[in-house]
């Protein structure tokens, strides 16, 4: 490089002179630069984050508190409010200061023994007593629950007398305010309860529901759909499968704070909106006629010999009643039930809570029974006999026999290697030759061992266990049944246990001893056969409607799928459904059914459970019932009964033949009436 110092001044100083405008340039230019981006992000900020930043800014200066909506009704078919929400006055406090310092504690502690003093004093007689700790439990001093601006609830329903003192001495008591809330109510006469469900606080359910931990783990929700800690949301039942529903939307009150998250200046309130009521097809008269058969009838076998000996083990029972041709569910029972009201505020005692922990869920859709059998046995039992007309119709359909085959009963029937294996009837009883429909009428157990379950293993080997298995889907057995509650059980498929060798599953299958399912799944299964393979959806709701009773939304019929089967098949599996029943004499309709009596095993010894299946009428069904008392003996004389109280309910209300005989009743009494006063005036006048 060529040295720019050099002896000759006058070429050194033209050089310095150079080099100084090349360094002033690139200071220009550079310092240009400079401006113009920060000219550049001065206009972005301004006009294009500028709103977003703005919103951001207020946001950070006004929250939205969420004011809890009053919940919708859940009504019985015929307007029943089966749970109702009513409301209540309640006292809310938001912290003016921060009472987590030791120096603003004592003032905290001051006003917490003067709201004692105060609802001590005006507080209803009969209501729960508050207790100083209490008080300061729910004042949140330490911000354990929430922010400062949050108002804490400090207590629910207030007399009269409370609610005018504070509102007279709002000066006395800053930061208190009263909020209207609401309280929910269940039906005295316990309508099916555990179908209703019932509800607890977000707090709680957010920690344990699935559907709840989603909400509180979005980050952003508008103001209309945020929950409160201390807001009742539906928990189980219909109460959390339409929670969405029910609940409506929040209010909100939109508060300024400071920097310390404080609430400052006067909020603006914006209204909560009331949830949608829920209409279901419960209808009251069948529900109670059913919760009542099933109660009287386990008392019954406590104390009357069923196959030579009483069944003082009974202890639950479950019974579902389906409408053949729109799925709706007329009576749902699961006993013995409690009283719902235990939870209107949300939450319980520990000492009502052993009395109900079990019987609180629905036994007919989950295998968690309404308390439990005395052996512990649970609500989805074996299905027994009441699995043949199926059994029959799989034989008939995979061409194993025809409806005009003949098989010859000897009352055991052999299987297995070297025939080490055997299965009886009912007390061994041969039978001798039977055809398809007589061997649903006789029950044959070996009928379904020689037929169907060897069978399909000679055709297919260990994959007749699929086969069977979608033929136990097609009707609703091992699979949702669609219905509109949550926690749903899909049944328990023995026959895929590979423990055993496929023949002994297939054997064992075809005669009901390898599948256990639900009664509501019994039920959709029976109303299946009823429709000659068209399987509805069974649902509970038929409309929705808002505060004025307008429709919101009408639920329709749905077909799930429908089986193809040949005609003269139905008309033999049908025609064979006409076991001798006792507790039915008298019925005015032809009708069809299928006891079942399914055995479980305990410490070695076999105990029978009762299952029941029916639906009327035969040639033009209306109504399907399916019925199970754990432990209750011979379905025929320990569940048929029950079924027996449910046609009969039905055909009153609504009338099994499409005319409510109740109707007809009334019609006879008017006229009875007409006639007596006619006679009455004409003796007058004589």
């Amino acid at each position: 490089m060529k040295n720019i110092f050099t002896d000759d001044n006058r070429e050194q100083e033209i050089r310095m002179k150079h080099h100084f405008h090349i360094r002033l340039n690139v200071f220009f230019f550079s310092t240009f630069a400079i401006f113009t981006v920060i000219i550049i992000r001065l206009a972005i900020l301004q006009f294009v984050e500028g709103p977003s930043l703005s919103q951001q800014e207020t946001s950070m200066r006004v929250k939205d508190v969420p004011l809890s909506p009053i919940r919708g009704s859940i009504l019985a078919a015929g307007g029943e409010k089966l749970a109702y929400s009513t409301p209540v006055q309640s006292l809310y406090l938001t912290l003016q200061k921060d009472y987590s310092k030791e120096t603003n504690r004592p003032e905290a502690i001051a006003l917490a023994k003067s709201l004692m003093k105060v609802f001590d004093t005006y507080g209803k007689p009969d209501g729960p007593p508050l207790t100083l700790d209490k008080i300061i439990e729910a004042m949140d001093i330490d911000y354990k629950q929430g922010v400062g601006f949050s108002p804490r609830r400090i207590k629910i329903d207030l007399s009269d007398k409370e609610v005018a003192y504070f509102l007279e001495r709002r000066d006395q008591f800053p930061g208190i305010e009263v909020m209207e809330e609401s309280v929910r109510h269940y039906a005295k006469n316990t309508v099916a309860v555990q179908t209703v469900g019932y509800i607890r606080k977000y707090k709680n359910a957010s920690t344990s529901l699935p559907y709840y931990k989603e909400i509180r783990a979005q980050e952003e929700r508008a103001a209309s759909l945020q929950y409160t800690e201390a807001e009742d949301v539906g928990y189980d039942g219909l109460e959390l499968y339409y929670q969405d529903i029910l609940r409506g939307k929040n209010g909100y009150k939109s508060v300024s704070i400071d920097p310390r998250n404080m609430i400052t200046g006067i909020p603006e309130i914006t209204p909560p909106v009331k949830g949608y009521d829920i209409h279901t097809t419960l209808n009251v008269t069948v529900q109670l006629a059913a919760e009542a058969a099933i109660t009287n009838q386990i008392d019954w076998v406590h104390n009357n010999a069923v196959s030579g000996e009483t069944h003082p083990h009974a202890k639950t029972g479950y019974a579902v009643a389906m409408e053949v041709d729109t799925g709706n569910v007329i009576a749902m029972a699961s006993m013995p039930d409690y009283d719902t009201n235990v939870w209107k505020t949300g939450s319980i005692s520990n000492e009502d809570y052993k009395k109900i922990e079990t019987n609180y869920q629905n036994g007919t859709v989950t295998p968690i029974s309404s308390g439990r059998s005395n052996h512990n046995f649970d609500s989805t039992v074996l299905l027994g006999s009441t699995i043949k007309p199926l059994s029959v119709l799989v034989g008939l359909n995979e061409g194993l026999f025809t409806t005009n085959s003949t098989y010859t009963d000897h009352g055991i029937a052999y299987f297995g290697k070297n025939d080490s294996s055997s299965v009886r009837n009912s007390g061994s009883h041969p039978y001798g030759p039977l055809k398809p429909i007589d061997a649903i009428r006789k029950s044959s157990n070996t009928f379904m061992v020689d037929m169907v379950g060897k069978r399909l293993y000679k055709n297919y080997g260990a994959k007749g266990i699929d086969i069977w298995d979608g033929y136990m889907k097609e009707f609703g057995l091992g699979v949702s049944t669609g219905v509109d509650l949550p926690l749903e059980y899909f049944g328990k498929l023995e026959y895929t246990n590979k423990a055993e060798t496929p023949l002994t599953r297939l054997v064992l299958a075809s005669f009901g001893q390898q599948g256990r399912y639900t009664v509501l799944q019994l039920a959709q299964y029976t109303a299946t056969l009823a429709n000659r393979g068209k399987r509805m959806e069974p649902h509970l709701v038929s409309k929705i409607t808002d505060e004025k009773g307008n429709i919101v939304q009408e639920i329709q019929p749905k077909v799930l799928n429908e089986v193809k089967f040949n005609e003269t098949y139905w008309n033999t599996v049908i025609g064979g459904m006409e076991t001798k029943v006792d507790a039915f004499a008298g019925f005015p309709y032809d009708f069809a059914r299928k006891t079942g009596t399914s055995e479980q095993s305990y410490k070695g010894k076999n105990i029978d459970n009762g299952v029941f299946i029916a639906f009327a009428p035969r040639n033009n069904p209306k109504l399907a019932v399916a019925v199970v008392i754990p432990e209750g003996g011979f379905g025929a004389h320990s569940a048929a009964p029950v079924a027996r109280k449910i046609f009969d309910a039905y055909d009153q209300e609504y009338g099994l033949d499409g005319v409510p005989k109740k109707n007809l009743q009334q019609k006879d009494t008017t006229a009875q009436g007409t006639e007596n006063k006619s006679k009455s005036q004409s003796g007058t006048t004589e």
